[in-house]
């Protein structure tokens, strides 16, 4: 059995200034609510953030981004949050913008204990300034090192309690990569099942990539409400 924490703070509480943090969810799917609000509330700043994107400016990242908490972004998408560009254009925000296939990539290396890979994606523009390229089959590609963190956050519909987990349709997005590539991965699930309870065929991400769980409830915010009238 992996710990189970009653307390999200305290869950994250050693996560301390200057730390590299991995969190997962794609716009506001899957993003690991509570433990985000716990580093809002622990005030830890100088964080490294890697996410495919920053929230929006009441949400998610956003609240840290908000809080001044983060010194760096690694992402792939930014164009929902205003404080982000603001922050950006002032100095206040370091930022690597990566394509989106590419960090998928770098997170998927991470985990998997490969250092860097060769890829089409970026060359000729300023993502391969810099770096090296090579020609492979008369087609340059250039190379890209993996990402690690020192603490993945994730979130997940259910777990059990040796730490596999399941993530429920969309929410399967970057979260089973950023799982694997922290060296302490903490695990929010909405439900916790006893051991056995999950089909084997069924899990996403093997408790062997999970130090701590806790659980809780999300709200679900919805990033861009679109309605029509009928």
């Amino acid at each position: 059995m992996k710990p189970i924490y009653s307390s999200f703070v305290q869950a994250v509480k050693d996560i301390k200034d200057g730390s590299t943090i991995m969190v997962g969810g794609f716009g506001l799917v899957g993003i690991p609510e509570n433990l985000i609000l716990a580093l809002v509330e622990t005030g830890v700043k100088d964080l490294t953030v890697i996410s495919n994107n920053c929230g929006v400016d009441d949400w998610g990242l956003g609240l840290l981004l908000k809080n001044h908490q983060i010194k760096k972004m690694i992402g792939s998408y930014v164009g929902e949050n205003k404080e982000f560009e603001r922050q950006v254009l002032a100095g206040e925000l370091q930022v690597e913008l990566v394509p989106q296939g590419t960090l998928a990539e770098r997170i998927r290396a991470g985990g998997a204990g490969i250092p860097a890979f060769y890829t089409p994606a970026g060359v000729g523009t300023p993502v391969a300034e810099g770096k090296e390229v090579r020609i492979f089959d008369n087609k340059e590609y250039v190379l890209e090192q993996a990402l690690k963190a020192d603490f993945s956050l994730v979130r997940a519909r259910v777990g059990d309690k040796m730490g596999n987990l399941l993530y429920n349709k969309t929410a399967r997005n970057f979260n089973p990569m950023i799982a694997a590539a922290g060296t302490v991965t903490i695990a929010e699930v909405e439900e916790l099942v006893e051991i056995g309870e999950l089909n084997p065929n069924d899990v996403h991400t093997p408790s062997i990539y999970v130090q701590r769980l806790i659980v809780g409830q999300q709200e679900k915010r919805i990033e861009k409400r679109t309605v029509a009238n009928v």
